[in-house]
């Protein structure tokens, strides 16, 4: 069959996402992509490190960077994300800063990465006291609150798993079920943390049932890349991403703080 009257693929413009070697949700990604743009992953190096906050560090030394950055180059991207949580956190408001300069100096081009892509979901949707889930370990997690704080973000509910690997195998149900025990009830959104942690399914049952905004790392990072690009992340009935679903939340409110309990010393796990 001659199919030459085609013309060929539609033009596409790129993101150059990286990535760190333990991603495992490619396929995540690119659901929240529209047809028109194509994602251009590459990796970090392997290091044999479970995930801590020593291997967050390890993957976004900047040097790391760089390299990746300018292996994307080949591919033409027109914006480049950097798809880890805890790599983008791990510095800081600071360092997270200084990624992005990076990230920007060796592809000269406009970069995100999902931590400071998180800030800017928050500042979107107006959300200052919000509930927290994580993969991670305690150490980790109280890593992300103090970026959090240092934002002015206040968390007013957690829930963590302990992991430090295989957390792209955690399923949607275990999802749900820390988010069910993360939220309080003056949290005005819910932020799920970890690009390698499978949310894009959950997020319309969990704002559904939870009666406010549900945010996750990955969505975030697709929603910052494409903003930069001038377009819009696909996501059906997600607040942050379908204004038909924002609708049916109310402005957050300003609650009183609330204090929350110690993590009990030791402990891995829900808190």
């Amino acid at each position: 069959m001659d199919v030459s009257f085609l013309g060929g693929p539609q033009p596409q413009r790129g993101v150059g996402v990286v990535a760190p070697f333990d991603f495992a949700l490619d396929r995540e990604l690119w659901r929240w992509v529209p047809d028109d743009i194509s994602l251009h992953l590459t990796r970090t190096p392997f290091v044999p490190v479970e995930v801590s906050l020593d291997l967050a560090r390890l993957v976004s030394e900047h040097e790391t960077l760089g390299e990746a950055v300018r292996a994307l180059g080949a591919a033409e991207p027109q914006v480049l994300a950097y798809a880890c949580t805890s790599g983008s956190f791990v510095g800081g408001i600071a360092g997270e800063r200084a990624m992005c300069e990076a990230m920007r100096r060796a592809g000269e081009l406009p970069s995100v990465t999902t931590s400071g892509a998180l800030l800017d979901a928050l500042a979107d949707l107006g959300a200052r006291r919000i509930a927290l889930v994580t993969p991670y370990t305690r150490s980790v997690t109280e890593s992300l609150e103090e970026y959090l704080a240092e934002a002015g973000i206040t968390v007013v509910g957690r829930a963590y798993l302990g992991l430090t690997r295989h957390i792209w195998k955690v399923p949607y149900r275990d999802v749900a079920e820390m988010a069910r025990a993360a939220v309080g009830g003056n949290a005005d959104a819910l932020f799920i943390s970890c690009t390698n942690l499978p949310t894009y399914d959950v997020i319309p049952q969990l704002e559904a049932e939870l009666r406010m905004p549900v945010i996750s790392a990955n969505q975030v990072t697709m929603w910052a890349a494409l903003t930069r690009l001038g377009t819009r992340a696909v996501g059906p009935y997600q607040a942050l991403l379908d204004p038909a679903a924002r609708r049916q939340w109310p402005v957050p409110g300003r609650q009183a703080e609330q204090r929350l309990p110690e993590f009990p010393e030791g402990q891995e796990g829900w808190a």
